[in-house]
């Protein structure tokens, strides 16, 4: 089967590196996913998590946890923009719930590291994207002199 095109320019080492970077963070969703459903159904905690046992506050974040984060891994394994956006609504959700709150849910300053490590190095990524492709289109113009 031939190209439409071609010429298919081949990925960077960057655009390769981010891409892996997302399925690593799209695994560490889904298995967060997978916990917290596994507490709700009874699972995990010797049953002691299970929606109906919880008090509402925990009924009201677990139950949005279970769905934001199968959605956030979803996106970013398959590298669509709204990916990242669905993840931070789901580490802002965690941290929130854990940071200002935590005579409820408990106080987890190793969660708060981890979702900043990983906003950092996302936007660490974003930024060298953008200072190569800056890079390129300089150098590809055939206007300059």
């Amino acid at each position: 089967m031939l190209h439409d095109s071609a010429h298919v320019p081949k990925p960077s080492l960057t655009e390769v590196l981010l891409g892996w970077f997302l399925r690593l963070v799209s695994a560490s969703c889904f298995w967060f996913a997978l916990n917290y459903w596994a507490m709700l159904i009874g699972f995990s905690h010797n049953g002691a998590g299970r929606f109906d046992l919880l008090p509402p506050e925990w009924r009201a974040a677990a139950t949005a946890l279970a769905v934001v984060y199968p959605v956030a891994a979803i996106g970013l394994w398959l590298l669509v923009s709204w990916g990242p956006v669905v993840w931070v609504l789901a580490a802002a959700i965690e941290i929130a719930v854990h940071e200002f709150y935590p005579g409820t849910f408990g106080a987890r300053p190793l969660l708060f590291l981890l979702h900043g490590a990983v906003a950092v190095t996302f936007v660490l990524f974003r930024v060298a994207l953008f200072v190569q492709r800056l890079r390129q289109a300089r150098k590809v113009r055939v206007d300059s002199p």
